[in-house]
């Protein structure tokens, strides 16, 4: 069985490494939507994987960091494509949620990215 809790962040970036004249090479900023997947098997006391409210109590520390900051000033982000930016999302929660199955996060409405680890 898999849970998710989503989660909403705002953030500015810029792609270094795109060719000249790039859009993404300027400064802008995006709307991330970040879906936190957990897999495993309910409690039988519980019923559940892991409280949601205990997945936002993790997640908060990694929230506080990246909402409302520039990703290029964060070590490990100076080319934060969401690519980069959800591995890096990962090694930061999998140490605390051992049970994390993949990441899901959305730049746009229509664009994002999937990563169910290493």
């Amino acid at each position: 069985m898999e849970i998710f809790k989503e989660f909403t962040f705002e953030s500015a970036h810029r792609l270094p490494h795109v060719p000249d004249g790039h859009k993404c090479g300027r400064l802008h900023g995006h709307s991330f939507r970040l879906a936190i997947y957990l897999q495993g098997e309910p409690d039988p006391h519980t019923g559940w994987i892991r409280d949601f409210s205990e997945i936002k109590t993790i997640f908060k520390p990694l929230y506080e960091r990246l909402d409302h900051n520039y990703l290029n000033d964060i070590p490990g982000l100076e080319n934060p494509t969401s690519e980069v930016l959800v591995k890096w999302i990962w090694k930061e929660l999998k140490p605390l949620l051992p049970e994390l199955s993949a990441l899901r996060i959305h730049e746009t409405c229509t664009s994002g990215c999937v990563y169910r680890g290493d």
